[in-house]
């Protein structure tokens, strides 16, 4: 059986465009960027080069782009690192929606006396502005809030809570880990301080991702070590990931319209073949404001392990809930969007890439049909 992958959202493969430009300083170029000779000098220029490609995609200058290991550690240099900071107060403002990669570090920051306030989210998975507003204090250090959700694609409208977060002077932070090379997600647009991406969300290697720091903002270092990073993530350069992070932001911005236009068609395919199947399904996240590839559906009446048996293991998805016997473990994301019990237990995560075909969607449908009626 041909497998089929449906798991974007948890890692993409490398693009050819992407190997190519990473394969000379896997072989050839290989000197420490930080050697005067021309050894280190041609690699530094490269790391250079891709700083200023991944600047243009998230519009901000390339000095106020930082590399990183990936999303995990970016989110936890700007709260480990404004924690640490503490110098306007001990309160940090979140949502009950973000990934562990904010959740934990906020958990681990609580331990320190830092008091964190996590503001609900509607059924759809957006924030009220108007929370934001109340939940603002004197001491309030740090807001930080996911431009769009990882298990249900919801995009929240970040632009207007940077206002608010503006206008009382507090710094804002978002994890656009899965939104920077599917969406537009300019930080001139979005008006944060600080932003997180990471690259093997949209065709680079895993291990890289990078940190936008507003110019004029400032964290200490998480590390302490060489002057790296300029200063700020000591330890030489992950080379090769790095060109390779920047050539997938240059090969994203040109895709971003005509890659989401197809993606949200394929994905309005698969919703339309499982309704005409049948099947009675619920898309979970906002019907509009939301990433085009990421379809998180409930099927009612079935539970996810059972549906996750029919797809079998070459039909690579997410399951949006855990079946122990006749206990569910819900996804905290859908939880706090206040999805029924029974919606919940069966939610799968379908998300599309590029190499996603109408052909995919519609076997996998087939698949369904045969496997579950």
């Amino acid at each position: 059986m041909t497998r089929i992958y449906l798991d974007y959202n948890a890692s993409t493969p490398i693009a050819p465009q992407v190997l190519e430009a990473m394969m000379p300083f896997l072989t050839s170029k290989f000197g420490n960027p930080s050697s005067s000779h021309s050894f280190g000098v041609e690699c530094r220029e490269a790391i250079e080069q891709a700083r200023e490609r991944v600047a243009a995609l998230v519009g901000c200058a390339a000095g106020e782009i930082f590399f990183t290991s990936g999303a995990t550690e970016s989110n936890n240099m700007v709260l480990k690192g404004i924690a640490k900071a503490a110098g306007k107060g001990k309160h940090i403002i979140t949502s009950r929606a973000e990934h562990p990669a904010v959740l934990e570090p906020c958990k681990h920051i609580e331990r320190f006396g830092y008091t964190v306030t996590y503001l609900p989210v509607d059924r759809s998975g957006r924030m009220d502005p108007g929370d934001l507003e109340k939940a603002i204090r004197p001491e309030t250090a740090l807001i930080t809030i996911m431009h769009a959700n990882n298990e249900v694609g919801t995009i929240q409208p970040i632009a207007e809570l940077t206002k608010v977060a503006a206008a009382r002077g507090v710094p804002f932070h978002t994890d656009a880990a899965q939104s920077v090379g599917k969406v537009m997600c300019r930080v001139d647009v979005l008006g944060v301080d600080f932003l997180t991406l990471a690259g093997h969300k949209f065709y680079a290697p895993k291990g890289i991702g990078a940190l936008y720091i507003r110019q004029g903002k400032h964290l200490p270092p998480m590390l302490h070590g060489a002057g790296h990073e300029r200063g700020m993530r000591p330890g030489t350069e992950n080379l090769a990931s790095i060109v390779g992070l920047g050539a997938a932001c240059d090969l994203a911005g040109p895709l971003l319209e005509s890659e989401g236009n197809r993606q949200r068609q394929l994905g309005n395919r698969l919703m339309e073949g499982l309704k005409t199947a049948g099947f009675k399904v619920h898309l979970n996240g906002h019907p509009k404001e939301r990433l085009p590839n990421t379809w998180n559906i409930s099927f009612e009446g079935y539970n996810t392990s059972r549906i996750m048996e029919a797809l079998g293991k070459d039909i690579a998805v997410s399951a949006g809930a855990a079946c122990h016997g006749d206990k569910v473990t819900a996804s905290h994301v859908l939880v706090a969007m206040g999805v029924p019990p029974e919606l919940m237990k069966g939610a799968i995560r379908f998300s599309l890439g590029r190499e996603t075909t109408e052909a995919e969607i519609d076997r996998v449908v087939e698949i369904l049909v045969k496997n579950l009626h």
